[in-house]
């Protein structure tokens, strides 16, 4: 490949990142695996880069590929190596005055997210984004109607797992 295409590619990765550390944190609960994934979606990110033409932004086309690689690599991985998860380990600097509500909040949304499946955390993740309908279709690769009626379908689930 040339350089100019490594250079657009890598300038583009750089400033959208962001949503690759999303994805990796919805699909892993440890540092190792949150890096493996990073890697993993980069190079599929990169082997698919000369192909991506343009139709969509590059963030809604890295979207695409992040959640694919990631849900693909989780599908295919059958033996699951019991972690701890990566929040319950790092420490914490709190001061007196520090209010842990949100944190606790987010902790409960995220875990609530993962007893999700797969397709179904793609969604919340991306609805959560401020994603429009039309952008999550395009993303998922199903219809508008389908993403509103399955995320309401997924807001229910959500309302269970954490109002039981």
């Amino acid at each position: 490949m040339n350089k100019e295409l490594e250079h657009r590619f890598v300038t583009e990765l750089e400033n959208n990142q962001n949503i690759v550390h999303k994805v990796c944190s919805l699909y892993t609960n440890n540092r190792d695996a949150h890096n493996d994934l990073f890697q993993e979606i980069t190079i599929q990110l990169w082997k698919a880069y000369p192909k991506f033409r343009g139709d969509a932004k590059f963030s809604t086309w890295m979207y695409r590929v992040a959640l694919n690689t990631a849900i693909t690599l989780y599908r295919k991985s059958k033996k699951r190596v019991q972690t701890q998860d990566y929040d319950s380990v790092i420490f914490k600097i709190k001061t007196d005055e520090y209010d842990d509500t949100e944190e606790k909040q987010l902790k409960l949304m995220y875990n609530a997210v993962r007893q999700l499946g797969d397709i179904d955390k793609a969604l919340v993740f991306l609805y959560l984004e401020d994603k429009d309908y039309a952008e999550i279709s395009e993303t998922l690769g199903i219809t508008e109607v389908n993403a509103r009626v399955k995320m309401n379908r997924v807001k229910n689930k959500l309302r269970t797992i954490l109002n039981p």
